[in-house]
């Protein structure tokens, strides 16, 4: 799956975002910038796309959304309470309303027996609504079908969010 397969989504989010008057952050780790990329791939993506963080190390995840040195050492960097951190990072950094952060293993190193490549968390944070994190495993694939596959699941928790 190419992202690409995915604008006629991305056109459908930003027109019930644009709707609604939120705006959207996204914070990215595994992705690169690949979600942010597909918003904006749409034309008039500016009335609604606040703002996206490729947070790709560590540090930019410390720095750059605020995540808890304790939560990044207890957890590691490709956990549910990490994806949780960076949505809220993101939401606190930004003048956004809702926020999709995604941390995982793309592969086709860095995995482990706990943490395999292809293990993917996304997390959804909005304005006055506590954040949560969906785990994903989509095997080991290759990097570039991790993180499209990555890209449209994020699209889909959106979606059922704003439509909720």
């Amino acid at each position: 799956m190419q992202t690409t397969d995915l604008m006629p989504k991305a056109e459908r989010l930003i027109a019930v975002l644009r709707a609604r008057g939120w705006k959207l952050a996204t914070a990215e780790s595994c992705t690169g910038g690949l979600i942010a990329a597909t918003f904006t791939e749409v034309a008039g993506a500016s009335d609604v796309f606040e703002r996206g963080f490729v947070t790709y190390s560590n540090a930019a995840k410390l720095g750059d959304l605020g995540v808890d040195f304790e939560t990044l050492y207890r957890h590691g960097a490709v956990s549910a309470e990490v994806a949780e951190a960076m949505a809220r990072g993101a939401l606190r950094a930004s003048a956004a309303d809702i926020a999709l952060s995604v941390t995982g293993i793309a592969g086709p190193g860095g995995g482990s027996a706990l943490k395999p490549v292809g293990l993917v968390y996304i997390g959804l944070a909005a304005r006055g609504l506590p954040a949560v994190a969906h785990e994903f495993r989509f095997g080991d694939l290759d990097r570039a079908t991790i993180r499209a596959n990555t890209v449209a699941e994020a699209l889909t928790i959106l979606e059922h969010a704003i439509r909720a």
